[in-house]
């Protein structure tokens, strides 16, 4: 499936790739700076499972958050790959 062709309305995801900054173990990180202070991580390619959010079919971009890290990232139509449907779960242990 490509993303411009997710009917509106349901639950999507897909695997992605965009430039972060990113800690030792290549996840990425984020941190509220002060003017001046030295930024933590180092800028790399970083690749994840995102659900989809929002979708720009007319400048091709799709704004994700990422299962892992919880951040979102907006990336280009062309950095993700493996669309598919999402099935939603209750975590019971709450």
């Amino acid at each position: 499936m490509r993303i411009e062709d997710i009917p509106a309305g349901e639950s999507w995801a897909c695997r992605f790739r965009t430039t972060t900054f990113v800690d030792t173990q290549g996840q990425p990180i984020q941190v509220s700076l002060q003017l001046g202070q030295a930024h933590p991580g180092t800028p790399s390619e970083y690749e994840g499972i995102g659900v989809i959010q929002v979708r720009d079919l007319e400048n091709r971009r799709v704004q994700l958050q990422d299962v892992s890290s919880l951040q979102q990232f907006t990336v280009s139509f062309d950095d993700t790959w493996d669309v598919d449907t999402i099935e939603w779960q209750e975590d019971t242990e709450l």
